[in-house]
């Protein structure tokens, strides 16, 4: 079972080496390599002649090659590298930091608002003292070490692929003011910021672009299939490609009590392991909570060597496939709501019909996105005749117009840093929200790896329980050897019932 990212002195060096000499992109993200001799770290996979091995210091996140006086390589740019993911469950430090770290990662949680260790111990409910100490013991630098170096790398990836002003950047990753920013990027990268630009960022294209790494092996057009299967006319688009495939689709996000609307393009480039953002401009401001909400949703920052390692023998042939995550979780919850026990076709005509009544019209520029998807409160008062109307029935009206209520009023958050028991027990005592949703919801919305809809028919069937008396316990008790990564589980024991099966296996 993986732990979080351990301090230096834990990894090994030796296999580091040899995956760096390989430039093996399964390992991107999971280690950094400082060079002694230049004083830069790089990604596993940077193209630049290999350092010798005695020049050679391997970290485990970006923050602690910074930590050690390494600045970031210009041509591998460490900013791309998918984030270093990962969950344990053995004891409650671990899990605590683990916890602290995604909140630090999720822009949402903070809505605008400057993280501190102050704020970050009040929402754990410890000391500040505390917050400290795991985190430390867990990923070898302080809680505000790690959250400068992501700052600090999302600011170097907006200056190199943006036309963003400098100033914006400086805001939108999170620093203060524009002082503040170029003596922090002076200080850890010694040069000033304009020194990143570069002469080809998206000359005379729409939107801002960014490039967002991957670990292989990915099936993308697995993935494309299942957000393509559900794509909502007016909100939605994907097209597929041998060379990867393209999903477009409208999108809101808040920053500060401000809201922000416009469409994202999200393309595959298979032979680079990179996903190829593209934002409009009128999301600028909401970039990193766009790059954060896309890399939950396509499952970018999976680590396919932990996960593999517990399912491939279970589930062969299927070691590609991620958990389809979303673009928002509130968004999520109510199409969890639309699907239960109805077809993937049916519960997309009744999300359609929400969409078209209550979504808000907006002029993208790009053909057949049309809609937003409707906001709390659009729905938090549309209850009885407005939602019975689309063929809503009663019991998941009554759903809708909960959850909507809860995530206007602040009281349940639906994103990657929010307590994952703590949510899945507050959605359940709303009405109309079963098990079923609840592990849904925690699967795709909170992106939790552990999820398990245990009474889910096809679930059941694919695992081949479905005629016990109790299947749900059935399905449950199969599931435990696959911990803590049941949530991939049931996306792999979906797909083979569309799937033959693999050479060797019994039907």
């Amino acid at each position: 079972m993986m732990s979080a990212m351990p301090p230096e002195d834990t990894l090994q060096p030796d296999a580091c080496y040899l995956a760096l000499k390989a430039r093996d992109a399964r390992f991107d993200g999971r280690f950094f390599t400082g060079v002694t001799s230049t004083g830069i770290y790089c990604r596993p996979v940077c193209k630049v002649r290999t350092p010798r091995r005695e020049n050679c210091r391997f970290f485990a996140h970006a923050a602690q090659a910074e930590r050690a006086g390494f600045r970031p390589c210009l041509r591998c740019r460490p900013e791309l590298a998918p984030h270093a993911l990962a969950w344990s469950m053995q004891d409650a430090g671990s899990i605590l930091a683990q916890q602290a770290a995604r909140l630090l990662d999720e822009p949402e949680a903070w809505n605008g608002s400057v993280p501190t260790v102050e704020h970050l111990a009040a929402r754990l409910g410890v000391s500040e003292r505390h917050v400290r100490r795991i985190f430390e013991a867990q990923f070898g630098v302080s809680p505000l070490q790690y959250l400068q170096t992501r700052r600090l790398l999302t600011a170097k990836q907006l200056l190199a692929d943006t036309r963003l002003p400098i100033t914006q950047v400086a805001l939108v990753s999170g620093f203060g003011s524009l002082r503040r920013f170029n003596a922090a990027f002076v200080q850890h990268y010694g040069l000033a910021p304009t020194r990143l630009r570069r002469e080809g960022a998206q000359p005379g294209q729409e939107g801002l672009q960014v490039r967002l790494g991957w670990r292989p092996p990915y099936d993308t057009a697995a993935m494309l299939g299942f957000f393509g299967q559900r794509a909502i006319a007016g909100m939605e688009l994907v097209v597929p490609d041998p060379a990867g495939g393209r999903l477009l689709r409208t999108l809101q996000a808040s920053v500060a009590g401000r809201e922000h609307a416009g469409w994202i393009e999200a393309r595959f480039d298979i032979a680079h392991h990179q996903l190829l953002l593209r934002v409009s401009e009128s999301l600028h401001e909401a970039l990193p909570q766009v790059i954060r909400r896309t890399r939950a949703a396509l499952d970018l920052d999976c680590d396919p060597l932990a996960v593999n390692a517990v399912l491939h023998e279970a589930f062969p042939g299927r070691d590609g496939l991620r958990v389809p995550g979303a673009f928002s979780g509130w968004e999520l919850a109510v199409r969890a709501v639309l699907g239960q026990q109805i077809t993937v076709a049916a519960a997309r005509t009744l999300a359609h019909r929400l969409v078209e009544r209550f979504g808000e019209p907006v002029d993208t520029g790009q053909p057949g996105l049309t809609r937003l998807f409707p906001t709390p409160a659009a729905l938090a008062h549309a209850e009885g005749d407005p939602l019975g109307t689309l063929g809503i029935v009663r019991q998941r009206q009554a759903a809708i117009v909960a959850l909507a209520r809860a995530v206007q009023s602040g009281t349940l958050p639906l994103h990657g840093g929010a307590d994952v028991q703590a949510t899945i027990h507050a959605l359940k005592q709303l009405p109309g929200i079963g098990d079923w949703t609840a592990q849904y919801i925690a699967m795709r919305a909170l992106r939790w790896p552990d999820a398990f809809p245990a009474g889910d028919v096809a679930l059941q069937k694919a695992l081949g329980v479905q005629h016990q008396r109790q299947a749900a316990r059935a399905a449950e008790a199969a599931s435990q050897a696959w911990k803590p990564w049941r949530s991939y589980a049931v996306v792999r024991a979906w797909a083979g019932l569309a799937l033959p099966p693999p050479p060797g296996t019994r039907p």
